[in-house]
């Protein structure tokens, strides 16, 4: 049986007397899209930031591609993390340096490419995006939706296997969340890449999601497929997804 890309075992996390998750376990095969969904405060961000190991479990251990990352030094972590890329959820871009250095960073950071070949792979990432010929306009420049495309190539730029996305639509108007996700369909159906999504947003979550995860006083309530979660026996389940927007 093939190892999943993204393993939780028995997860727990606390800050202070509030806890975020308890003993959340749940697995994501290679090449599939997963998403997260929940209340505000459920604990999707934090679930997201651990698998990046951005912060650290209590207890349980959190696998990449067969790695328990939980127990890793700074050199251990970062090996990993340049096999996930990571689209925040408002971009995050460098404001003081152009759209097309931004996509650069990661190539600059940890490759020994020389200028002109990461000039080439920032670009060609660009143009996977939609966004031809704006390597040097500013972020502030452009739109938010251009904003996000521009997180995403970035997020691309050292064309790892896994990608992390914490809430792509959000912020956006429905055409460009729709444009968004057909950008991460693509990813997944044309080049085999495995995505864990954080979303709100039902309809993109029926989009894109292979099976959707629905975070609730830090358990997950139900998982499954979209139409499975709204035919689910937990009335919360059901409400939720006819909330959000589902259909």
């Amino acid at each position: 049986m093939e190892q999943p890309a993204i393993r939780f075992d028995r997860v727990s996390k606390s800050f202070g007397p509030l806890t975020v998750l308890e003993e959340v376990s749940f697995e994501v095969p290679r090449g599939s899209a997963f998403c997260i969904l929940g209340r505000s405060g459920s604990g999707k961000s934090v679930t997201i930031k651990q698998m990046a190991g951005l912060i650290k479990p209590d207890r349980g251990s959190i696998y990449i591609e067969g790695v328990d990352i939980t127990g890793l030094d700074g050199p251990g972590l970062s090996r990993v993390r340049k096999r996930m890329g990571f689209l925040f959820q408002y971009s995050a871009l460098f404001d003081s340096i152009s759209v097309g250095e931004n996509v650069a960073f990661p190539l600059r950071r940890h490759t020994k490419m020389r200028d002109r070949e990461i000039r080439e792979k920032a670009e060609e990432k660009l143009r996977r995006v939609g966004l031809e010929g704006i390597y040097n306009q500013m972020p502030g420049d452009i739109s938010g939706g251009m904003r996000k495309r521009v997180g995403l190539a970035r997020a691309l730029a050292l064309d790892p296997p896994i990608l992390l996305a914490d809430e792509p639509s959000s912020g956006l108007d429905p055409v460009t969340s729709e444009e968004i996700d057909e950008l991460l369909l693509d990813l997944k159906t044309r080049e085999g890449t495995t995505m864990v999504v954080v979303t709100h947003n039902i309809p993109s979550a029926r989009r894109i999601g292979d099976e959707l995860a629905l975070l609730h006083q830090g358990r997950i309530l139900a998982s499954g497929s979209p139409d499975e979660l709204e035919q689910s026996e937990h009335a919360i389940v059901r409400e939720f997804m006819k909330a959000q927007g589902g259909v």
